[in-house]
């Protein structure tokens, strides 16, 4: 019997093991084939060339000036970005959705995007920016400081005299704070914002990575990078939440100290994806659920995997808003939200048909 069951949990880890390899495979050949695909086409050996010359690992020429400037300039830095970014928002599904043991838990929960959106509006409509920031990162820094407020008062809202953090009370301030933020950014743009403001605003609250720069690239990299690893290094802590705080408590788990921590780890990677590309839904809401299919509940095959995932998904949509339109980039908001909801909706009538 014992050697039955090691069997099948040998099987089953190379299973997952097979599975990341072929994720990481994927997730290499589509970067080389979305830096190609554009107005401009560009052969992927032709994209291989310019990023081994660029990284020092062949001598030579190879390509030409344009090819060179289009891919490591104009494309590496936004599909870097987007990796990073769908990574980072799958994370914060994962982590949100065993903590609240809520199905329907994303990124946003925490009302961070609406927070975040009064801020870059303050910024676009009204002008409050700080000074010292140079102009492009303006509406970043206001949307960030908007994310951090919103996230200070669901916290202090959801509180309660001993210090717990419980889910449903945080969810439900979670929900208050980002009814309030939304009627505040309607206000201002309806009453002080011209039409082109409203515009900008509009633009903005779907999600876009035509702004993203090296900077901001190398930016999401390190910080997604650190969350991976830190939310993996916590997959124990997350599975003991599996059956709820009782369970948590007796196998250890100090619940308060826990789900405050990674709450607040978890708001902040999704304020700094917010700041710098908008919010962008969908893709921390379905990839987590579509990895649990996959590999099962276990968080340490599941964060690392949805992260993968989330790149993919990300980098698709991302080529998709970029190349569609006619003459006109479709906001990257609109293009996950067509690919998650088909999927969303087979998720729940899967679940349906079981209850």
């Amino acid at each position: 019997m014992t050697r039955v069951r090691r069997l099948r949990v040998g099987q089953s880890r190379s299973a997952v093991a097979l599975l990341a390899l072929v994720s990481l495979v994927i997730l290499a050949a589509s970067i080389v084939i979305a830096l190609g695909i554009g107005p401009v086409r560009v052969p992927p050996a032709d994209v291989l060339t310019v990023v081994a010359r660029r990284l020092h690992l062949v001598a030579g020429h190879g390509v030409s000036v344009l090819d060179d400037e289009i891919v490591w300039q104009l494309r590496l830095p936004r599909i870097v970005a987007a990796v990073a970014v769908g990574a980072g928002l799958a994370q914060c599904g994962c982590v949100l959705q065993s903590l609240t043991r809520n199905d329907l838990a994303d990124p946003y929960l925490l009302g961070v995007s609406s927070g975040a959106a009064v801020g870059a509006v303050c910024a676009l409509v009204l002008g409050w920016a700080l000074s010292e920031v140079p102009g492009r990162y303006s509406v970043a820094v206001s949307a960030f400081v908007g994310a951090i407020a919103a996230l200070a008062i669901v916290l202090a809202l959801a509180t309660g005299r001993s210090g717990e953090l419980p889910a449903g009370r945080t969810i439900l301030a979670g929900v208050a704070v980002g009814q309030l933020c939304g009627a505040f950014t309607s206000f201002v743009v309806m009453v002080f914002g011209p039409r082109d403001g409203a515009r900008a605003v509009l633009a903005w609250t779907l999600g876009s990575f035509s702004g993203a720069r090296s900077g901001d690239a190398i930016l999401l990299t390190v910080v997604v990078g650190i969350a991976v690893v830190g939310l993996t290094w916590c997959a124990p802590l997350l599975d003991a939440f599996a059956f709820g705080d009782v369970s948590a408590r007796s196998l250890g788990v100090d619940v308060r100290t826990v789900r405050w921590a990674l709450l607040v780890a978890t708001a902040l990677l999704t304020a700094a994806t917010v700041a710098v590309v908008g919010p962008i839904g969908f893709v921390g809401l379905v990839v987590p659920h579509v990895v649990r299919l996959l590999v099962g509940p276990a968080h340490r095959t599941l964060l690392p995997l949805a992260a993968v995932c989330g790149g993919i998904l990300m980098l698709w949509s991302d080529t998709a808003a970029r190349t569609l339109g006619a003459g006109q980039e479709i906001p990257v908001g609109v293009v996950t939200a067509i690919v998650g909801t088909p999927v969303l909706v087979v998720l729940l009538r899967r679940q349906a048909r079981r209850t």
